[in-house]
């Protein structure tokens, strides 16, 4: 029983891969996403530097203090937030492409560009703080 399985999820992947060749246009973009999130990441874990400091890592308009602070190694989760929304971002777009339509696969791919950019601004100023304190 697993075997058919595991058969038939191969050809769904190889079709789905088919469909993605043939939209070049969402191929180049989910490769670009790709690569934007692996310089992103390269980028981020080389800017880290282990220290002493605390950074700030989260703000609350609740509470006395407003900024909490956590450990310098806090900050590679924003590494791996970019690797993954990448790998999602592809894998909801090659579905969409294949259960609705080509436009928001478009879209969504796009989406996922501009949060790896957000993504980027914030962890760049999250760094630039931790130099500032």
């Amino acid at each position: 029983m697993p075997s058919v399985y595991i058969q038939f999820m191969k050809e769904e992947i190889i079709k789905s891969l088919k469909q993605l060749v043939a939209d070049r246009y969402l191929l180049v973009l989910l490769s670009s996403l790709i690569l934007i999130s692996v310089i992103f990441a390269i980028n981020i874990g080389l800017s880290i530097h282990p220290s002493e400091r605390q950074l700030i890592s989260n703000y609350s308009a609740f509470g006395v203090t407003h900024f909490y602070f956590s450990q310098w190694f806090y900050l590679f989760v924003f590494v791996f937030f970019g690797i993954a929304v990448a790998i999602l971002h592809a894998i909801i777009s090659v579905k969409l492409l294949i259960v609705k339509s080509r436009t928001i696969a478009i879209v969504f791919a796009w989406l996922g560009v501009g949060i790896i950019l957000l993504g980027w601004v914030t962890a760049v100023k999250i760094l630039d703080l931790q130099v500032l304190l």
